[in-house]
């Protein structure tokens, strides 16, 4: 059973039979259905069955050469509403089977932003007319999380909105210039660490952690694509499953300047979501590339 399946509401889903019948109901109703070639007489099918706004369950599998269809995984997916990145990304394979995870560094994050690859089929199809890589890409990310709590926001006026906002885009700035090689900006991203650390240090000792820090992108676990992150709420919405009828919460989060979509059902949230608190929570990264 994939550990992200009750984000999109379908907790009650316990056993290998419950599953099965899901998934042969999903290809036979599938709203979006996507195909290209393979080696040999092999084609690629992928199916998209939505079970709520934007939200739903992927199926991946190939057709034999008697047009037969075996199906490789599956996957529970949340869409994104909107860019979230232009940089650069990378795509490698999985070694066990035909998924791909996307890399992006965008500098707003701080390290290597590693996701799973909702739109396979586009890829194979440039892959296969010889069009990689392809520049002038943008990625639209969302989250599935089956753990997450509401915290307060941190009390800011207008010219603590403006002193961040600022020392965001010199932040930037700098991070953009140290990986052309620039030393004085890599010695002030230095110096400015060490000044964090040890201000951080003194008020910890007697303030809370969650006020202190804002807004956090951490990796989470062994898998690469999972991460723990914190980020302000810019909008959200309580949906329903339409099969299950439990209710999914669709979640704008701001972490790190980032903005993307999280997809949690409602009984694994702790907490009422408000616009201007703070999203805490374990979420699946998944990224769909906008390919020019």
């Amino acid at each position: 059973m994939h550990k992200f399946l009750r984000a999109v509401g379908f907790s009650q889903i316990k056993k290998r039979s419950q599953l099965q019948q899901l998934l042969v109901y999903s290809v036979q109703t599938a709203e979006e259905r996507l195909y290209t070639s393979g080696e040999g007489d092999t084609m690629y099918a992928q199916y998209h069955k939505k079970f709520g706004d934007n939200f739903g369950i992927t199926i991946f599998g190939e057709y034999d050469e008697n047009n037969r269809f075996t199906m490789e995984y599956y996957y529970p997916y949340g869409k994104g509403l909107c860019i979230s990145s232009y940089e650069d990304i990378s795509v490698e394979r999985h070694a066990e089977k035909e998924s791909y995870a996307g890399i992006c560094d965008d500098i707003k994050v701080g390290v290597s932003l590693i996701f799973y690859l909702q739109n396979v089929i586009s890829y194979l199809k440039l892959k296969n007319a010889n069009r990689l890589p392809m520049k002038g890409t943008s990625l639209v990310l969302s989250a599935l999380s089956d753990q997450a709590s509401i915290l307060l926001p941190i009390r800011k006026n207008e010219s603590d909105k403006k002193k961040t906002t600022k020392a965001t885009m010199t932040r930037n700035r700098l991070l953009a210039a140290a990986r052309q090689g620039d030393e004085d900006a890599i010695e002030s991203l230095t110096l400015e660490d060490m000044d964090m650390y040890s201000t951080i240090s003194r008020k910890i000792l007697k303030e809370d952690i969650f006020s202190l820090v804002d807004t956090s992108f951490m990796p989470y676990g062994v898998e690469c694509d999972q991460y723990s992150i914190i980020g302000e709420i810019v909008d959200y919405q309580l949906t329903t499953n339409k099969f299950s009828k439990e209710e999914v919460y669709q979640i704008c989060v701001n972490c790190n300047d980032l903005i993307f979509e999280v997809y949690i059902n409602k009984m694994d949230l702790l907490g009422q979501p408000e616009i201007g608190r703070r999203f805490k929570g374990y979420i699946w990264m998944q990224g769909f590339i906008n390919f020019p």
